[in-house]
């Protein structure tokens, strides 16, 4: 077992964790993990690559899904590195400005992935809704824009909270719950009179997670309403298939931060293998999971795919 000295130094040491009980296993547990790292690291660098490289791609949803893509390959990099060595190295020990800088990593662009599922659901708004002033709308300018702002929101909010926890001391056993360095973990090991942390991380979440699943579920609302006035059925079909991948991509990344979010607040007591779990699901899950839908459920994805694997044979033939 590791263990710390109480310590209220300027330099702490935290330690992460695997799996508690299964550390023997550790290096067969890391196999599929690893095995899933390099799929979404390969599945979001693919994407990037088609949507640069395909002309028919260069249209707003799709310059969207190449940002998504970028950060989604940020959260693996981010994470990748600490989790994999827990199990493969037992390298346990992370000092606090490694630490708070993974945390600021991880979280910032959490925030931005949930920005880009908002300028998503504009997109899908206005594609719907608004069809004829799409391309005035939606211009490259529009963009860069959103996404910039994404980026913007979500650091700027971000960046107070590791100077907060800087000016704590960090008692007792400072071993963190998971295999990285998540805010609301390394602020309960915190000493101190910690509320005021506690609130702006919650007024973070509020202004962040909260605001965007507001603003992309009354956007569904409002296509909702103009595809039920579309006088066909068919019409109604095509135009719930163009919103199937966005909507699978906001549950894919929601449903883990809420869950991971609800059991750090309400279920301290909860079994510390099912701690990992859902940590490690909240952060691997999305950037996993958006390559395979697009590829399942976008035909111009799907396209573009075939166009490239088909050219390579034809190459690879002659």
């Amino acid at each position: 077992m590791l263990a710390f000295n109480s310590t209220a130094s300027n330099s702490p040491t935290f330690s992460f964790i695997g799996f508690p009980g299964l550390e023997a296993a550790h290096i067969w547990i890391s196999i599929p993990f690893c095995v899933l790292y390099l799929i979404a690291l390969m599945g979001n660098a693919l994407l990037l690559i088609l949507v640069t490289a395909e002309q028919n791609l260069h249209e707003p949803q799709f310059y969207f899904l190449a940002v998504l893509a970028f950060t989604d390959l940020g959260l693996s990099l981010s994470m990748m590195p600490s989790v994999l060595a827990v199990f493969w190295f037992d390298a346990r020990h992370v000092g606090l400005d490694a630490c708070l800088t993974q945390m600021f990593f991880i979280h910032t662009l959490s925030s931005v992935e949930s920005g880009v599922l908002v300028a998503m659901a504009f997109d899908r708004l206005v594609a719907i809704c608004a069809p004829l002033n799409y391309t005035r709308i939606l211009t490259h300018s529009t963009v860069t824009c959103l996404s910039a702002a994404a980026l913007v929101r979500g650091a700027t909010l971000l960046a107070p909270l590791p100077f907060f926890l800087r000016t704590f001391p960090f008692c007792g056993a400072n071993i963190l719950s998971h295999s990285y360095c998540y805010y609301p973990d390394v602020l309960n090991l915190a000493c101190g009179d910690v509320s005021f942390s506690s609130a702006y991380g919650l007024a973070f979440v509020l202004c962040t997670f909260v605001v965007d699943v507001v603003f992309i579920l009354a956007s569904y609302v409002k296509i909702l309403g103009t595809i039920m006035k579309l006088e066909t059925q068919d019409r109604n079909w095509r135009s719930l298939h163009t919103c199937a991948c966005h909507l699978c991509t906001v549950l894919v990344f929601y449903l883990p931060l809420i869950s991971l979010a609800v059991l750090h607040r309400y279920t301290q007591d909860a079994s510390p293998i099912l701690y990992s779990t859902m940590s490690n699901a909240y952060l691997l899950m999305t950037p996993l999971l958006n390559p395979l839908v697009y590829s399942l459920k976008s035909r111009q994805i799907q396209t573009a795919l075939r166009k490239r694997f088909w050219v390579q044979r034809v190459f690879a033939g002659e």
